[in-house]
């Protein structure tokens, strides 16, 4: 198989996440640190670092699920991506940045005009932002979601970046139920991690990632030759 071929209809949510759940098991604990680790590294470097250490993340749940050994310096082999990285978090990034300043942007312009708004002024710039929000919110969730198997691409597969967002974009697409079923399960072990009071919102997102993981090695399968986990060459890092 090339490593821009992949299967189709391969995707069941619930079996994703129970077979991620059963593989990281016994590395819970030091996943858990892995991803708390690098969430923290990457937003203390104003999200510089963040593709980095997401690289880094799946690189060690990749290795999990493949059933190979897992240790805690694993995650900073993540830096030999760092470029794609980077790339393909700043997509994921402006989308939800905008959006957050739609929101608050109507209540600055209204803080700024003051009297100067009448009611029927108000309540038109506040429905208005409200309609550019739902269209940047839908935005962001179909990026994100397009761009669901990009970083395990980077890592599992040698990509650029454009290369990895192409071949993830395609996969999504072709695999758009499975993936959309599992984006739903992830929501309701999210919710559930919410209703345990928030702090089960930490334990549960080993097991997501885990979960997407797998669907990601069953859409994309493991390749038994030296292009794994390679460092990319140079001219591979906003490659196509």
């Amino acid at each position: 198989m090339q490593a821009s071929e992949f299967n189709t209809g391969v995707i069941k949510p619930i079996e994703c996440v129970k077979e991620g759940f059963e593989r990281i098991k016994s590395d819970f604990w030091l996943l858990l640190a892995i991803w708390l680790v690098g969430g923290l590294i990457g937003g203390i470097s104003l999200f510089i670092a963040a593709g980095a250490m997401t690289c880094g993340t799946f690189y060690c749940f990749l290795r999990k699920i493949d059933g190979e050994s897992v240790k805690f310096d694993d995650l900073w082999k993540g830096m030999q991506w760092f470029g794609p990285g980077l790339i393909v978090m700043l997509i994921i990034i402006v989308p939800i940045l905008a959006l957050y300043l739609m929101i608050y942007l109507p209540f600055v312009l209204a803080a700024v005009a003051g009297s100067q708004l009448g009611p029927e002024a108000g309540l038109g710039l506040l429905i208005g932002a409200l309609a550019i929000d739902l269209v940047l919110l839908v935005a962001t969730v179909c990026v994100h979601t397009l761009l669901m198997f990009a970083f395990p691409l980077i890592v599992d597969r040698n990509m650029g970046a454009g290369q990895a967002i192409k071949t993830s974009a395609r996969a999504v697409m072709k695999n758009l139920s499975g993936v959309v079923g599992l984006i739903a399960v992830n929501f309701v072990l999210v919710l559930g991690g919410y209703l345990a009071l928030c702090v089960g919102v930490y334990l549960a997102i080993p097991i997501i990632i885990a979960g997407n993981v797998v669907a990601y090695r069953r859409v994309f399968p493991r390749l038994d030759d030296d292009r794994r986990f390679e460092r990319p060459p140079v001219s591979a890092v906003g490659g196509g």
